[in-house]
């Protein structure tokens, strides 16, 4: 990694030297030198573990996987025609890899927190799909847990709608308890922290979602609208919203796109979502030029004509073309956030 001097001292300071010893009661065992790990907690650990783990990720594209890598959470992924066999051999090949890499590196690979999602139409889900890890063949699932989301193999994202919105109302009903012992902007605080925080979690993925879906969600944020202002059950929630400046669940996800494709356009943000999304750049000179308009891809790009109006690829150009010009060029992300949630408002209640 090129470090040396002091650098290279101080890691070297943190690593080595370090005992553990195992306390029972008023008796400690003799001190026993550790020869790998590194204290739990500590702030340094979590970037010596990602630097430790670099090489996975290197081991893993040299098959042509694509693979995300969360702390000590690492995911595959692979897209290939279900007519071939090749892509199970790879993969085969790949977790071989994995394996032997993490045996070499003192590491473990949980075989039972191993799972296997494949993502296809209905009438090909599970055809000639059997990946082995360590000789134990790993079964399909229909429904996987990804960073708290459920993915099912059709990516309904109907599993992930409805445990949000279970979660959600057990949370709410609670709130609900303190009611009597809190101001309204302490209760906002409350819902906010423990209501909203979870209608919000990867609420990207709900933009294009059907009106049914978004919906469970939707009673919930009236609910909590209707306990922070005190209104009563049949008094119309729009104006609650208004009063609140909350955005309805559909406007929030498409806020929380627009604010991902500001960032990813100015250098702020994730190069695989820079990837996916491209300037507009018209054959001829039009009015339109020098807008910051992106392009939005043709439908024959999707792999799954039943996912396309939720891409990343195709929802964010639409959406971020939608705003006005002086919005898209805003010089700030504070003041890119502000001008949408005022724009979004202002489409959510017909200002």
């Amino acid at each position: 990694m090129g470090l040396e001097g002091t650098v290279l001292q101080w890691l070297r300071s943190f690593l080595e030297g370090r005992s553990q010893m195992v306390s029972l009661g008023d008796t400690c065992s003799a001190p026993q030198p550790l020869s790998c790990g590194v204290p739990q907690g500590s702030v340094l650990s979590p970037m010596l573990f990602n630097i430790y783990m670099k090489p996975l990720g290197e081991i893993i594209r040299s098959f042509g996987v694509r693979c995300h890598l969360y702390a000590d959470d690492v995911q595959l992924c692979r897209s290939f025609p279900t007519v071939t066999k090749e892509a199970v051999q790879v993969l085969n090949q790949c977790l071989a890899a994995v394996s032997d890499w993490m045996r070499a590196n003192i590491l473990k690979l949980n075989l039972d927190k191993t799972e296997v999602l494949l993502v296809s139409r209905k009438a090909e889900q599970g055809i000639g799909l059997q990946p082995v890890l360590d000789r134990v063949a790993l079964p399909l699932k229909t429904q996987v847990r990804s960073l708290g989301v459920f993915l099912d193999s059709s990516l309904s994202l109907e599993p992930q709608v409805s445990a949000v919105a279970r979660g959600a109302f057990t949370q709410l009903r609670l709130v609900r308890q303190l009611h009597s012992f809190l101001g309204r902007s302490d209760l906002a605080t409350v819902v906010h922290a423990l209501v909203t925080s979870r209608l919000d979690y990867c609420n990207t993925l709900y933009v294009g979602s059907p009106l049914k879906m978004a919906q469970k969600l939707q009673l919930v944020q009236w609910a909590a609208a209707r306990l922070i202002t005190g209104a009563a059950y049949r008094e119309r929630t729009n104006p609650l919203l208004s009063q609140l400046y909350w955005l309805p669940i559909c406007y929030r996800a498409q806020f929380k796109v627009l604010v991902l494709t500001y960032k990813a356009l100015n250098g702020s943000g994730p190069i695989y979502l820079f990837e996916r999304i491209s300037s507009y750049e018209p054959v001829r000179s039009l009015r339109s030029s020098g807008e910051a308009l992106l392009s939005v891809p043709p439908a024959s790009q999707a792999r799954l004509v039943g996912t396309r109006d939720r891409a990343f690829s195709v929802v964010a150009p639409q959406l971020w073309n939608a705003l006005p010009g002086d919005i898209r060029q805003a010089p700030t992300l504070l003041g890119f956030k502000r001008a949408v949630k005022t724009w979004l408002c202002a489409q959510a209640f017909d200002e």
